[in-house]
């Protein structure tokens, strides 16, 4: 990751001068984050089976095209699976809280966790800032977790950062106009993303980034898949609005949900939540 901070988390993530992230290598031992990817694995192969395995919520890949022998291979992403195993615990750990107090405060809830599937095939996410996609009050601090569960490459799609753009207001976004593209995708179009830079990583780097910071992934075009764990977190008391529909009304996210992790500084131990 050439060129990027990877030295301690920034005072502010939002300030002015910060990148706008901070990456940690080497942060997840690699059992932890084997352990991640083979119970994402059973939980994508239980619900092909017709089992329950709420809450956690399978999203299959909406391109057309997608084949594979096993479940998983059809699989876009997973959510809602901050509450237990491996992805409870890895907010659990103490250097996890240290990042989350630095960078947020004292008191953080964790209301939306992923894991996400790029099978060979599968398209990026384009320009976007999460925070378009959270519509709180307050708006910020909002920040991501971003843990490589496999090698994060140009080829297999890594992630593209723009440093500094988190200091820019959040900019419109447009619907993605591929053909069934993924479901909410949408695109930054009205900024020069030139400076942006290629966030190639190893299985356990954890990258930390704020709301506002603008990125994207690209196509995997490699012969195998490439994953990543990924949690977003903010202040507690934060007030979620939830999703707009067509006649004015809100109805809630169905894939946030909000769960204790740092209350006084100190995290909140996994077998309480």
């Amino acid at each position: 990751m050439t060129g990027l901070a990877t030295e301690g988390l920034p005072a502010s993530l939002r300030g002015e001068g910060q990148p706008g992230f901070a990456l940690f290598e080497g942060f997840a031992a690699p059992e932890r984050v084997e352990a991640m990817l083979d119970g994402v694995i059973g939980i994508a192969r239980a619900a092909a089976e017709g089992r329950d395995v709420a809450p956690a919520f399978v999203m299959r890949e909406s391109q057309e095209g997608f084949s594979g022998e096993n479940p998983e291979d059809l699989v876009s992403k997973v959510f809602r699976l901050h509450r237990s195993g491996p992805f409870r615990r890895f907010l659990a750990d103490p250097r996890v809280g240290e990042i989350l107090g630095a960078a947020i405060g004292p008191d953080v809830d964790c209301f939306l966790s992923q894991f996400i599937f790029k099978n060979p095939g599968a398209w990026g996410q384009p320009w976007h800032q999460d925070s378009y996609y959270f519509p709180f009050e307050p708006a910020r601090p909002v920040v991501g977790l971003w843990l490589a569960v496999t090698e994060a490459t140009l080829d297999n799609g890594c992630l593209h950062v723009l440093p500094e753009s988190q200091m820019e207001p959040l900019h419109p976004h447009v619907p993605d106009p591929r053909p069934r593209s993924l479901y909410g995708y949408t695109e930054i179009v009205d900024h020069d993303m030139s400076e942006s830079q290629p966030c190639l990583l190893s299985p356990g780097d954890l990258l930390v980034f704020d709301s506002h910071l603008m990125h994207r992934s690209t196509d995997n075009v490699a012969d195998g898949f490439r994953a990543a764990m990924v949690w977003h977190l903010a202040g507690a008391g934060t007030v979620d609005r939830g999703i707009e529909l067509p006649d004015g009304s809100r109805r809630a996210s169905p894939v946030h949900d909000w769960m204790p992790v740092l209350r006084g500084g100190d995290v909140v131990p996994a077998e309480e939540s």
